[in-house]
């Protein structure tokens, strides 16, 4: 994919182009805005909002990395999430009958239910502790610790210093250290440091 070329068909109105971007895009943009949101219909709609603020605004894309681009427009969209929940907070009724576990990696065949069972108990341990993190460290740690961004793409994304960005990233790993010590019986056997001297 050309993805430079496709950008240039997009701003000059071909929406097939824009439409190859998004699809480029939209599971990175999602699980981004859901480890943000820990809401699956909140992340649904921060991305809906995100991929139609960004083809507004596609004529205002100066080039550089367009992942980056798209990746500070969901993240923007996941703080106006989270003012409008702390505004109006709301509880699902579908949510109180069923616990709908957030995966974006396919249980893998040759795990056996065990292995699964783990790998699920520590994916909610540590999404209980990015939780509790403030929203701008933990966007940061999210594009940093899971979606692998550099420094300067997560600068790009959350449209602030590489300063900042290590500062938050410090201190958002920091935190995210402290709850899962602090809570080591949600964390599986396996994964539990044994000692302090480990931390």
């Amino acid at each position: 994919m050309d993805e430079q070329a496709l950008v240039a068909a997009a701003r000059r109105g071909d929406a097939q182009a824009f439409n190859t971007l998004i699809l480029n895009y939209q599971s990175l943009v999602y699980n981004v805005a859901y480890r943000i949101l820990h809401d699956e219909d909140a992340a649904a709609d921060a991305v809906q909002d995100a991929f139609i603020s960004a083809f507004r605004a596609l004529q205002t894309f100066r080039g550089g990395s367009f992942k980056a681009w798209v990746l500070r427009i969901v993240v923007n969209a996941c703080y106006d999430q989270l003012r409008l929940t702390k505004r109006r907070p709301t509880s699902s009724l579908d949510e109180m009958l069923i616990d709908p576990d957030h995966s974006d990696i396919v249980a893998d065949g040759a795990e056996t239910p065990e292995e699964y069972a783990i790998r699920q108990d520590l994916g909610r341990a540590i999404q209980a502790g990015l939780d509790t993190l403030p929203p701008d460290q933990r966007a940061v740690v999210v594009l940093s610790d899971v979606q692998e961004l550099s420094y300067e793409e997560i600068a790009v994304a959350t449209g602030v210093s590489l300063g900042t960005v290590k500062s938050r990233l410090s201190r958002g790993r920091a935190r995210l250290r402290d709850y899962l010590r602090d809570t080591r019986e949600l964390i599986p056997a396996r994964y539990r440091l044994t000692n302090e001297a480990e931390l």
